[in-house]
């Protein structure tokens, strides 16, 4: 990991902080990354984003532009939130690194050395270039775009020796006593996708900050976190497993820890997420309870038989849960959308603990998003925790499916494009959906940034799609593909994707039509839209619903 200075500095950008943790994670202990590099002279202010300084490279100085940035024939423009300005990134990494390298050398402890390498590069890690580009002013080795970012500190050590122009590379000195200096042809289009990006990175960023909960509850071993849709308790979840894991706290010890969630879909982000992590911390088991059962030895029963998953099933689990080897045991549990878990599911569940009086029990869920005719939940005490923030919907999309929360919120995602909604007659909602993803892809969204949920049948795609790989490989799709996601809310829980496009193709008469549309709402992070027959939304969501959706 490179040395950074600042250890932790304050961003502008989301961007810029996204490109400094990629630069200090993936640069070698011998590095220098410096960011935000002020510098006045007698020509101007210069402000550089990133200074990297790499012994035998050189020294990099990356201007990072996020959001949309491309390029038109009186320059280029850059587009962040609802803001779109000019904006010349590479005039200025390279009035920086000229700028940088006068300070230096005319500082008197540089003294007589050799002229080192000085270049200069640009960071867009929201904005694709096309195939092809290039520019005059600058080789486009030294532009590093959103397909890049996974090589970027290969490419700046790249970057510093491609415009060394004939100067030498520095040694370990020269990094050392610059860093003690400075101490006091086809053109990117505006893409759609690049603000989704942004605003993801925002989110993130403060799911983080929300850690804190976890940090103060560290004590309790029996917690419910509870909170709506977006409030990022799926992120907190995956922390906790970990954290008690790898035994964070002073004091702690390193437990045995089985993160469990009902729906396949959820199962397979929480393996991937898992799968990233250093293997000390990886939970002891990531699944579904169905997987758990099968880990167990448990052989399942048929599809169709309803009464095996909700009594017999757990009965089996339970039975093997009680015999159990000491090494199979668990610490604790940490369930996901655990209103998905019935009550009969729980004596496997907590059975499965090495003690059962004071394992660790971690519960995260949001009741109005129980979408099955079953309700469980442990049959042991808990401390109730409220999230009350929305993180991860624009504030256009919060406010739309807002009264449908089991509580009011604070938006904090950000401004967004305004909901949209789609008269169609029930039967006619499908196709008149898939019009509508067609309408996302001719603005420009990446196929793969959207998904189309229904709230009744199954779109005839989904289905072709389970029956042709599985039901495994179909959830896998919508992480791994690159195509429109088709879904049903009812698999959806816990998952999101920029675009969603709800087609409601029911008559709103089933139990549980409100929370179906609540799911379905609160799936898009940055566009929505609604189709269905306004009558049924209407005595789904109510009026407060209708007028925020602007349904006559």
């Amino acid at each position: 990991m490179a040395r950074c200075i600042p250890e932790e500095p304050t961003f502008v950008t989301e961007s810029e902080r996204q490109v400094w943790e990629r630069l200090r994670d993936g640069l070698p202990g011998d590095c220098v990354v410096m960011a935000n590099v002020r510098l006045t002279d007698e020509v101007k202010d210069h402000e550089i984003d990133l200074l990297v300084l790499v012994p035998e490279a050189g020294f990099v100085c990356l201007e990072v532009k996020g959001g949309s940035v491309w390029l038109e024939d009186d320059g280029w423009w850059i587009k962040r939130g609802e803001k779109v300005e000019r904006c010349d990134p590479v005039s200025q990494a390279r009035d920086g690194k000229h700028a940088i390298r006068r300070y230096v050398e005319a500082d008197p402890r540089w003294g007589s050395r050799e002229q080192v390498a000085f270049s200069h590069g640009v960071v867009l890690p929201h904005t694709e270039l096309p195939e092809g580009f290039s520019v005059p002013e600058l080789p486009r080795w030294g532009f590093h775009d959103r397909g890049d970012m996974a090589d970027l500190p290969e490419r700046v050590r790249t970057n510093g020796w491609g415009l060394a122009h004939g100067r030498w590379t520095p040694n370990h000195d020269d990094v050392e006593l610059v860093a003690e200096i400075l101490a006091g042809r086809s053109r990117p289009s505006y893409d759609v996708n690049a603000d989704a990006e942004e605003r993801a990175a925002t989110a993130d960023r403060l799911t983080q900050e929300q850690m804190v909960i976890l940090q103060v509850t560290r004590m309790l071993r029996r917690v419910e976190v509870r909170g709506g849709a977006g409030s990022g308790k799926t992120v907190l979840a995956l922390q906790k497993a970990k954290d008690l894991t790898r035994g964070v706290g002073e004091g702690a010890r390193r437990e045995r820890v089985a993160l469990l969630c009902y729906s396949i879909g959820l199962a397979e982000y929480l393996k991937r997420v898992v799968a990233g992590w250093d293997r000390r911390h990886r939970p002891a088991f990531v699944g579904t309870y169905e997987e758990l059962g099968r880990l167990w030895g448990v052989e399942m029963g048929s599809e169709d038989d309803p009464g095996f998953w909700e009594s017999e099933l757990p009965r089996l689990m339970a039975e093997q849960a009680a015999g159990l080897a000491e090494g199979h045991r668990f610490d604790s549990v940490v369930v996901d959308e655990a209103q998905d878990f019935a009550d009969s599911w729980w004596a496997a569940v907590l059975g499965a603990l090495r003690d059962e009086e004071a394992g660790g029990v971690f519960v995260f869920s949001d009741e109005n998003q129980r979408l099955f005719a079953r309700f469980g939940r442990p049959p042991v005490q808990l401390v109730p925790l409220v999230l009350d923030h929305n993180l991860r919907n624009t504030r256009q999309i919060y406010d739309a499916f807002g009264p449908l929360a089991p509580s009011r919120m604070q938006a904090r995602g950000g401004s967004g494009a305004e909901v949209r909604f789609v008269a169609a007659a029930s039967e006619d909602a499908i196709d008149v959906a898939d019009s509508q993803v067609e309408a996302l892809m001719d603005e420009g969204w990446d196929p793969s940034r959207i998904a189309l949920l229904t709230t009744g049948h199954r779109h005839p795609e989904q289905t072709a799609q389970v029956s042709r790989h599985g039901k495994v490989a179909y959830w896998r799709s919508f992480w791994e593909g690159e195509d429109v996601f088709y879904g049903h809310v009812l698999g959806s829980k816990g998952l999101e994707r920029a675009c969603v496009v709800l087609c409601v193709n029911e008559a709103g008469e089933r139990d549980r039509a409100r929370e179906r549309l609540y799911v379905g709402m609160s799936r898009a992070t940055d566009v929505l839209v609604v189709v269905g027959d306004p009558d049924v939304v209407r005595r789904i969501g109510g009026d407060e619903v209708s007028r925020r959706l602007n349904i006559p």
